[in-house]
């Protein structure tokens, strides 16, 4: 796997007056609950590097699917899982960032337009119960961590992946909410393939696949902030991340 390629914004970030050394901020939770807007909406106000992880699993996850892996009924079984490891070592994976916004790229190949579908989602969450997997993708994810100031969302990045990270929101909706925004996604991009009760269906399944998974499994940090956004709207939940990263930042 090569290395990313990153273009890394000014770093502006004071704290009580003083230029930080370094600031990460983890925002953790289920799918749909509105993460990867939000975190993209504070790391452009705070002129932080945003890293979409999700993008990462969903891009390893269309990766296998063309590469001949069928995530459909009980695809679990360790030849599967054998056979994804063994993607690992041809799969390159290269993240660059483009206006501001994140574009990740395969083998050379920009998989950005194409790892938000339902099926990718399935097979993001797939992939993301394999140990091998997930320790190559947080090896990466630690190392741009490690030299700049970062928003980071995912599931584990509050537990796990940078578990020292200086800020941790958890940030959750009841699952009709996430599965109603889901669904207007999928819509808003064309995609009449999955009916609503389809869409809710596979975002329970995924929520017990991330929940119940062995390693790194989704689960809030003992010292991350609840956000719960189900009677929120997008400016609403944006506002309100801002102000618990203000107030532990001690800037409020």
């Amino acid at each position: 796997m090569s290395p990313l390629i990153l273009k890394r914004g000014k770093d502006m970030n004071f704290i009580n007056g003083s230029k930080a050394v370094h600031c990460s901020i983890a925002l953790d939770g289920p799918s749909g609950a509105g993460k990867s807007t939000i975190a993209k909406a504070i790391a452009k106000d705070m002129n932080y590097l945003y890293l979409d992880t999700g993008a990462m699993y969903r891009a390893f996850g269309l990766y296998a699917i063309r590469n001949g892996i069928d995530f459909s009924g009980s695809w679990n079984d360790k030849g599967n899982e054998k056979a994804l490891i063994a993607l690992l070592d041809s799969f390159d994976l290269d993240v660059n960032y483009v206006d501001g916004l994140q574009r990740v790229y395969v083998c050379g190949e920009d998989y950005t337009d194409y790892i938000r579908t339902n099926e990718v989602s399935k097979a993001a969450s797939a992939v993301a119960v394999i140990s091998a997997v997930r320790l190559k993708m947080v090896e990466l994810q630690r190392k741009i961590a490690a030299g700049i100031n970062v928003v980071m969302d995912g599931r584990d990045i509050g537990t796990y992946v940078l578990p020292n990270a200086t800020v941790k929101i958890f940030v959750t909706a009841s699952p009709i909410a996430r599965a109603k925004r889901r669904y207007k996604e999928l819509l808003d991009k064309g995609d009449n393939s999955h009916t609503f009760e389809q869409v809710y269906n596979d975002m329970i399944e995924r929520d017990k696949n991330d929940s119940t998974r062995s390693f790194a499994p989704l689960t809030r940090a003992d010292d991350a902030t609840l956000l719960d956004t189900t009677d929120l709207n997008l400016e609403e939940s944006i506002e309100a991340v801002r102000s618990i990263i203000l107030s532990r930042l001690g800037l409020k």
